[in-house]
């Protein structure tokens, strides 16, 4: 038995693995990678590194054993067809017989477009016979943090949510669900809607900054069109410039606060404040 995990390389697969090993050997992990040069931290830390692909069916055959424990981290190539990637892995998982499979979705009162990936993907999973979990993420506070150049240098969060709340948290509070989840007992066929624990407006999102940075630094709430045209004239391509200003839209109708305690709950501690977020952001 191993417990296995997807997007091991990406940002919150890294989490999960690394927090994984403060509660079962190394040995009893694998991290599944596109690029094995990508994972030699990994490696070196003792965790079994299988090379595999959601484009590519067969670099899962075998990957998968009787009884493994599998995370799902959600493909983001938007343009490869997700749910035929994720397919790819809950097929291989299926014919394994692996315990249980983690999927890391986003919260069912979530609408916007980027949301129906994740509810064609449950739908795929929960119909396969595979005991499962669903993840169901809120927000990460990096999706912010990670983007403060701009806001910096113009003392300005511009954004399409008018005075809409996020109950964000940081990855690492999202893996240590992941990580409860996939060691612990009783998860079968649930559904986990994920938060923070305090909700926050982008108007307090500056406030904070402010505080921090010693600037000032504004709330600029514009049109969901507004912003589609000042994504794609910083060169996000336009499909992708539609899915974030869509997100801003459901974040304005409410659509990303989260009050089930899930989150906390399964870490076992609060979530992480925002302000600790920005203050590492600023650290750098």
């Amino acid at each position: 038995m191993s417990i296995v995990v997807t997007g091991a390389t990406g940002h919150l697969g890294r989490h999960v693995v690394r927090q994984l090993l403060e509660k079962v050997p190394a040995d009893q992990v694998t991290a599944v990678v596109r690029d094995r040069d990508r994972a030699a931290d990994l490696a070196a830390l003792g965790v079994r590194i299988a090379v595999a692909d959601y484009n590519a069916p067969e670099t899962f055959d075998g990957l998968f054993t009787a009884g493994d424990r599998v995370l799902l981290v959600s493909g983001n190539e938007f343009d490869k067809g997700r749910v035929r990637q994720h397919t790819v892995v809950i097929d291989a998982a299926k014919k394994a017989g692996v315990a249980l499979l983690a999927y890391t979705s986003a919260p069912e009162t979530l609408k916007a477009t980027l949301a129906d990936d994740h509810r064609a993907t449950e739908a795929v999973l929960t119909g396969s016979g595979v005991p499962y979990v669903l993840l169901r993420n809120g927000w990460y506070h990096e999706n912010y943090t990670e983007q403060l150049a701009p806001v910096l240098e113009h003392g300005a969060v511009v954004q399409a949510a008018g005075e809409g709340r996020i109950s964000s948290a940081s990855r690492a509070d999202y893996a240590a669900a992941a990580v409860a989840v996939l060691t612990g007992e009783g998860h079968e066929n649930k559904a986990y809607e994920l938060g923070g624990d305090e909700a926050w407006s982008f108007a307090e999102y500056a406030a904070e900054l402010s505080r921090q940075t010693g600037r000032e630094i504004v709330y600029n709430p514009v049109s969901v069109e507004a912003y589609t045209g000042i994504l794609t004239g910083a060169g996000v391509p336009g499909p992708l410039a539609d899915v974030f200003a869509g997100v801003d839209a459901s974040i304005a109708k409410g659509e990303l606060v989260v009050s089930t305690g899930d989150l906390s709950r399964l870490a076992g501690r609060p979530t992480t404040p925002l302000s600790e977020a920005v203050a590492a952001a600023l650290k750098g």
